[in-house]
This record gives structure tokens, sequence and C-alpha cells, in this order.
């Protein structure tokens, strides 16, 4: 379905009450914990997500969830700008949620919005034509991503058929795939058209140690130069204080930092439990681990500079 063309200008008439919903997402802070280290200057929080209220924008059918209820868009607009503002970060890249399936206005609104420091990651089906993707890629939206973990309308099979298309426009894949799957499908990410770009670190198992196949076949692609990896979202790996996860993100960040990107995954969607995380805490979790200068400019600045044309 095609619906990226034509905004909204006003709250559509579906009643979203006769759809068979789980239990609201929870909210984050309406503001997060200041750093104790503040980033450099023009760095970019390279994952977040932009929602609206039920009715601000369609929801998908198949969405898992729903947003958390009490905000609309322009609210939840305010509460991104307090959070860049907190976290002194002037750049960002909205990742178009799964919420909205294939119907990416919200994150095509939000850019509108937030300016000319903002990029986006769009979501679309196996069947899009051109001129979807060049609409698309005139709104900044600069990759489209296949969501695996949680069923999105793109798999990687239909990505891999995307992909020369994408590279065309200069545009890329983002890959949410669990760690396993990505050892699966290793040798064709290698050899995909466009750059790709692994969501949150791969999702590895933890528990299997950095060595596992899943974990090595990450690393592999990030060392020889045929994929990109965001440091995001430990929260959905372990347990705060998230000391599990900093050898995975140490190993990345050492290996290839030019090739690593740093995102809050704001604001922290489709959670597994009621443990909210706090974004200034995951900062300083990267800052804690990513303890040179050099490595954390090359992620926090120059990587996503040159991947989103900032």
């Amino acid at each position: 379905m095609d619906n990226d063309q034509d905004l909204p200008d006003a709250t559509p008439d579906r009643d979203y009450d006769t759809v068979s919903e789980l239990p609201a997402g929870l909210a984050p802070s309406d503001r997060p914990k200041v750093p104790s280290t503040l980033p450099p200057q023009g760095a970019c929080d390279a994952h977040l997500h932009l929602v609206g209220g039920k009715k601000d924008f369609p929801l998908w059918d198949n969405r898992p969830e729903d947003p958390a209820p009490g905000r609309g868009f322009q609210d939840w607009l305010d509460l991104l700008r307090m959070h860049m503002t907190t976290l002194e970060m002037s750049r960002g890249v909205i990742v178009h949620s799964v919420l909205y399936g294939d119907d990416n206005r919200v994150t095509i609104e939000a850019l509108r919005q937030l300016g000319p420091g903002f990029r986006g990651v769009g979501l679309v089906g196996p069947e899009t034509g051109d001129d979807r993707l060049d609409r698309l890629a005139a709104n900044r939206i600069r990759a489209v991503r296949v969501n695996e973990v949680f069923d999105g309308p793109l798999d990687f099979e239909g990505a891999c058929d995307l992909a020369p298309r994408l590279a065309e426009r200069s545009m890329h894949l983002e890959l949410l795939l669990h760690a396993e799957r990505i050892a699966e499908v290793k040798d064709r990410i290698a050899a995909l058209p466009c750059p790709v770009v692994l969501d949150h670190m791969g999702w590895p198992d933890v528990s299997a140690g950095p060595d596992s196949p899943g974990f090595r076949a990450v690393r592999d692609l990030l060392a020889d130069g045929k994929a990109h990896v965001k440091l995001s979202a430990p929260y959905r790996l372990a347990r705060a204080p998230y000391d599990d996860v900093a050898p995975f993100v140490a190993l990345l960040a050492e290996e290839a930092p030019e090739r690593c990107l740093w995102g809050s995954d704001w604001p922290h969607l489709l959670l597994p439990n009621d443990d909210v995380p706090d974004a200034g805490v995951l900062l300083d979790a990267f800052f804690e681990t990513v303890t040179g200068s050099e490595a954390r400019q090359k992620i926090l600045v120059e990587a996503p500079e040159r991947l989103y044309g900032f």
C-alpha cells in the first residue's frame, strides 16, 4: 500500500477500537538524565522513533502494540526535542516504527518539522515502486529497514530484490535481525550493492559471548567494510547497568569505529518488561565503555555524517 504521498490534514476517521490490541507501550520520562560526559559538537543520535496519538496517523493493522496513551504527535515531538537538547545532540535519525507499517507519514512529517539536522529510515513492502522510493528519498529518507525481529512488512529476501534500486538513489538497507540470522545470510549481506547497517549490535545472544558464531559474523562484516553497526539498545540484550553488553560494544568500537553509530532507541518501544531505560544513562554507559576521544568523534559525528549526508 502506497501511503506516503499525501500527509493527513486532520485526524483520521478510522475507529481503532475495533482492532484487537495488545497493551499500550510504555513511555519515557519527560526529560532524560543529563549525561555525565557531553558528546562532541555535531553528535548524532542515530536511532530514534517518532509516534503520535492513536488517531494522529493511521496505525498498522498488524502492529504488535499501540503508542503509549495520553500524548499526541506534537507532544511526542516536543519530548524528542527535549531529549536532543538534554543530550546536547544536534543531529538525529528517525527510524520509522513498525507500529505504522509501511505508511511512513508520521516519520516524514517529523522530519519536515525537525528540519535539516534529521534524516529518516523508512519501511516499505516488497512491491514498492520507483516513484515511491523517489518520494521517500526526496523527503530525506536515507534507508529502508528490514525488521524481522518484530515482523515488519519487508523481509530479508524482499530487501535483496530492492537493494539495487536503493543503490541507484544513494540509499541503504538497515537490518534488524538476530545475530544467528545474520550469520546465515552473511555472504549475501556482503554482496549487496548498497550499504548495510546492522541494528542493535546485530542483536547477539549475550550469554553466548562475543566469540559466538552470530556475533562473529557481525564483527566480520564490520571489519571487512561490508556493514555499519549501531551501538544501540543494550537494554534489549541485558539488564541495567548493561555490564554484560559492554564487551560487545568495546569490540565493535575498537575494531572499526569509523563504521559504528550510536543510538538511544528512544522512546524505547516494544519493551518485553516494564523497565523503561533513561537515554542519559545509556549515553553514560557508552562513554564508560568507549573512552577514547578519537573513537567517540568517529562514532558520534563522523560516521553518521558520511552515512546520512549531514
